[in-house]
């Protein structure tokens, strides 16, 4: 079964169009080549949050392709320019229950 990531990051205070534009231009495209699809993406603007989903087989391979992604030569071209827009990150694992 198929594991999420539910990411919410505090961007800087003026910096969340700068980083929209950056994640939909950049990160977004490595994680769909690397096999990590992005399930969606919502803005919190009363909370300058950014939150997104991404999807993985399951939890064992989340290391692996995390590294993946940090290895990437287009992740390594950004350099410190993805944390430089982060206050604060938050990340949890969450898994679908039949109800």
């Amino acid at each position: 079964m198929s594991v999420l990531q539910l990411r919410t990051y505090t961007i800087n205070k003026g910096m969340m169009d700068s980083f929209i534009s950056l994640f939909h231009e950049h990160i977004k495209p490595v994680h769909e080549r690397l096999g990590i699809p992005v399930q969606g993406t919502w803005v919190n603007l009363d909370r300058n949050e950014f939150i997104w989903m991404r999807k993985f087989d399951d939890i064992d391979s989340i290391p692996g392709k995390e590294q993946a992604y940090f290895d990437s030569p287009e992740r390594t071209n950004l350099g410190d320019l993805p944390p430089s827009h982060i206050a604060k990150m938050e990340v949890k694992i969450i898994e679908a229950v039949e109800v």
